[in-house]
């Protein structure tokens, strides 16, 4: 079991969000996720976190004792940074 939330924000036209998409079912870890086509709102949050609208944007952040949200690293893009999110996730 990881120690991080995970959400990832998305668009249907991308091929490495469909990539991160099939690793995280694969490895049935659990996430939230929003797709920028379906929620255009939430590319302001996205742009707030990573500085920019590229995706696949993934942001990890762990919850303290008393269930408040902590600091939350982020990365964008899946291939490129694969092995640290498997790491960050605890996956083989």
């Amino acid at each position: 079991m990881n120690n991080y939330q995970l959400e990832v924000y998305t668009r249907p036209t991308c091929s490495d969000c469909q990539d991160l998409k099939k690793f995280l079912q694969k490895n049935q870890i659990p996430h939230k996720e929003y797709d920028l086509a379906q929620q255009p709102s939430k590319e302001e949050d996205l742009i707030k976190i990573t500085g920019n609208r590229i995706v696949p944007a993934l942001v990890f952040s762990r919850r303290s004792f008393l269930g408040i949200k902590k600091k939350s690293k982020s990365m964008i893009g899946f291939e490129r940074n694969k092995d640290e999110i498997k790491k960050l996730l605890n996956v083989g």
